[in-house]
């Protein structure tokens, strides 16, 4: 059940790197359409990204080492954060 589990938030954690990568042009492009984002928003996407590439691979390391609850809850923190900043209201 943990490996099912863990094959799931690698399928989502994808899913949500792919999406933040399709939707990075409208973040940093140049077009009117862009929000013409700073340094810090791109290295705080940058990090988002690859958090969504490597907290799968580390569940899956830490439940070859015995630890099945940590592992679980290390794959899905990229996805529960991206639910969580859903709830965040917009700034204006």
């Amino acid at each position: 059940m943990v490996i099912f589990l863990l094959v799931i938030a690698m399928v989502v954690d994808g899913a949500l790197a792919a999406l933040l990568i399709g939707v990075s042009g409208f973040l940093f492009g140049g077009g009117p359409e862009s929000l013409h984002a700073g340094a810090l928003a791109a290295v705080a996407f940058f990090a988002a990204v690859i958090a969504c590439l490597v907290a799968p691979v580390a569940g899956f390391i830490l439940n070859k080492k015995g630890k099945a609850g940590p592992a679980l809850a290390v794959a899905w923190l990229p996805s529960v954060g991206a639910l969580l900043a859903l709830v965040i209201p917009a700034p204006y």
